[in-house]
């Protein structure tokens, strides 16, 4: 007996081979397809569920966490909407951008960083922009007659800029636009309390303080061809001076010994010159006064080669215009109020310097 198929059973064989194949295909795409669609989903769900309005296109609550945020200045609403986004604080630029709008004033924005949270509804992170309290400050306060590199450790801790950043970028006053000839950064950096924004660079930091300095000397009025003078007198009379109403009497001190070719003999300045100038003492000691330094002024006539200490407008206001007067000497007598005295002669100067022995034999400690 014959087991060939039948052509009738051949067919059907056929069929469902061809059937398999068919159902392999699709089940294939119908696979590739949802692969599709789940990367698709992964990437663009969250977008196309916002568009279809299947969801909310804004947080709720308070958020989560902290970011720091900062605008800039110029940015409009639309920027720091887009801002926000991009930072995850709000969930998407449109909802906040559209809550701005609603505002009524108008909302401003003023530059600086803030301190927000991830996930926070849209009313929530215009609510936390709006509060003082959530503004960045990183605040170095530079009091007047620091030396540079007293200024540039101020502005570290301030800052939170790394001191080598800064001693680095001081080692270049050129790349601040300083005038020719300038090798140094004392004297150009003016003090006062600064605001800082997180990360900025050491080089912004520095430039703001010469940017200051620069300011205050062009509306003084002063001359570019003076200013290294005016600085270095002004340097010596703010550290020289006991308090701000003598700083006029100490310039004229200056300009008189200048006048007649008699030495400074200045003890900050030969202070200064051997990196004494911060010692705490208000005598100087044989080794600063003897050694042959371009600022010691004991040993040499006229100004120093340049400022001692980074003065105040005050300061220079008086080198501008000292008080009228014929001293040639001065001394503090009392060291806990700054209080000083002034003299025409040698011996009177003598006299007041007893004054100042005494007062010390008195009060030991006060930098005597």
């Amino acid at each position: 007996m014959s087991h060939r198929p039948s052509a009738k059973q051949e067919r059907a064989k056929q069929f469902r081979k061809r059937w398999i194949i068919s159902l392999s295909v699709v089940l294939v795409l119908l696979l590739a397809l949802g692969s599709v669609a789940a990367y698709a989903w992964s990437q663009y769900g969250e977008r196309i569920a916002l568009e279809l309005g299947w969801t909310s296109n804004d947080f709720e609550g308070n958020g989560q966490g902290e970011i720091v945020i900062t605008i800039s200045s110029g940015e409009i609403g639309e920027d720091v909407a887009r801002t926000l986004a991009d930072a995850g604080v709000v969930k998407t630029s449109q909802a906040f951008y559209e809550l701005l709008l609603a505002q009524d004033p108008a909302v401003d924005f003023h530059p600086g960083s803030y301190r927000l949270r991830l996930e926070m509804s849209s009313q929530a992170a215009l609510d936390a922009l709006q509060d003082p309290e959530n503004r960045v400050r990183l605040t170095a306060m530079i009091p007047e007659g620091r030396t540079a590199s007293q200024t540039l450790e101020l502005i570290s801790d301030g800052a939170e800029i790394p001191l080598d950043d800064l001693i680095a970028a001081a080692s270049e006053p050129r790349s601040f636009g300083l005038p020719e000839g300038v090798d140094s950064l004392e004297g150009w950096l003016h003090p006062a309390t600064y605001e800082f924004e997180p990360e900025t660079s050491a080089h912004d930091a520095i430039a703001k303080l010469v940017g200051y300095q620069v300011s205050m000397l062009d509306d003084l009025g002063v001359p570019e061809a003076d200013r290294q003078r005016v600085r270095t007198e002004a340097s010596i009379v703010q550290r020289e001076a006991g308090t701000a109403d003598d700083f006029g009497k100490v310039a004229r001190v200056i300009e008189n010994r200048l006048a007649i070719g008699m030495k400074l003999e200045m003890d900050s300045t030969s202070q200064y010159g051997i990196g004494q100038d911060n010692d705490g003492s208000v005598w100087s000691s044989g080794e600063a006064l003897g050694d042959d330094n371009p600022w010691n002024t004991y040993l040499h006539e006229g100004l120093p080669v340049g400022p001692i200490a980074n003065p105040g407008r005050a300061a220079v206001e008086a080198t501008l215009n000292p008080t009228p007067g014929d001293w040639l000497y001065f001394v503090a007598i009392n060291l806990e109020t700054g209080e000083s005295r002034f003299n025409e002669t040698y011996a009177g100067h003598e006299a007041d310097t007893q004054v100042l022995r005494e007062w010390c034999a008195e009060n030991p400690g006060f930098g005597c």
